[in-house]
């Protein structure tokens, strides 16, 4: 019987849940690893992505600290790589742990995955994907001004303030038959880190430019290229819900792209948190019939491959 080929993206919760030390973050990973793990024992092939926010921007924050001639802040795009490979590394540690337990022989790989972008992509004159950490608003124009309006703070769903960065469309994804190589044989493959290192291929050169890609949209086009069964998008929540919050708040268990698109012309979801997750969902089930993205909790990931939670989005 031909496994489930299934592209995970895996929300900051995963990873980061308040304490940004690299002992915090490996234990919360290992907990992840379980779950993962139940999905892999399930049958699935995973190919895993995860976001790198907090963490590509504290990173960002201890480079330009310690920015001198003898050591030179590295670039964005840069320490986006240098992310992919942190997490990578503790995933695959964390998932090697989890598998053992359950008896599973199987092992992890990390591939540092470049994403092609456009560089006439609009993203690049309005910048809008939240890294770093939070700020009070003054915290954040304090910033702004000391950095002559270099760097950009916007406010984050309620959440406080945070800076902003261009989050180009990805068009392409470098990496990605050597990802589709290693699952098909047997592998578990962690990719796409932090929505890829953004990349602009011209005059047959590739070079990285600054930005960060939503790893919810980099999934997609990765679940896209290597022709996977179905996209699931882990968040914080079991259900999207429409009216959030409010006495007349519904979940959504199923729901067409066609009743997605009204939704999203509503404003039902929001902008920095899940509207790109809806998006990169709708994007997925589009591209053909038959073609399946679930949105969930972690704690639900089983269930829902047995399609007894998450909002499940389909073609009518």
């Amino acid at each position: 019987m031909k496994k489930r080929k299934i592209v995970v993206a895996l929300g900051g919760n995963a990873i980061q849940t308040g304490d940004a030390s690299a002992e915090a973050q490996q234990r919360a990973l290992d907990e992840t690893a379980n779950y993962l793990a139940e999905m892999i024992d399930s049958g699935a092939e995973l190919i895993i992505t995860h976001g790198n926010g907090p963490q590509v921007g504290n990173l960002m924050i201890q480079q330009k600290e310690a920015d001198s001639p003898k050591t030179p802040a590295m670039p964005l795009e840069t320490c986006v790589s240098m992310t992919q490979g942190m997490i990578g590394y503790w995933m695959q540690n964390a998932l090697d742990k989890a598998l053992k337990a359950k008896g599973i022989n199987k092992h992890a790989a990390t591939v540092i995955t470049r994403v092609a972008v456009h560089s006439d992509d609009e993203a690049f004159r309005n910048p809008t994907k939240p890294i770093g950490p939070f700020y009070s608003e003054d915290e954040a124009k304090e910033l702004m001004n000391s950095q002559n309006g270099d760097i950009v703070f916007k406010e984050d769903a309620g959440r406080g303030w945070r800076r902003v960065v261009p989050s180009p469309i990805p068009v392409s994804i470098l990496e990605y038959d050597i990802i589709n190589q290693l699952v098909e044989n047997g592998h578990i493959v962690i990719a796409a880190g932090g929505g890829g290192v953004p990349v602009l291929e011209e005059d047959h050169t590739i070079c990285g430019v600054d930005a960060v890609i939503d790893k919810d949209f980099a999934a997609c086009k990765l679940a896209e290229l290597v022709q996977a069964d179905e996209l699931i998008i882990l968040t914080g929540v079991d259900y999207v819900a429409v009216d959030y919050l409010k006495p007349t708040e519904k979940q959504l268990k199923h729901v067409t792209t066609e009743e997605l698109k009204g939704y999203i012309k509503e404003k039902q979801f929001a902008e920095g948190s899940m509207l790109p997750k809806v998006k990169a969902a709708l994007q997925f089930a589009e591209i053909k019939r038959g073609n399946k993205t679930i949105i969930t909790s972690l704690q639900q990931a089983k269930e829902a491959l047995k399609g007894n939670a998450g909002t499940v989005v389909e073609q009518a």
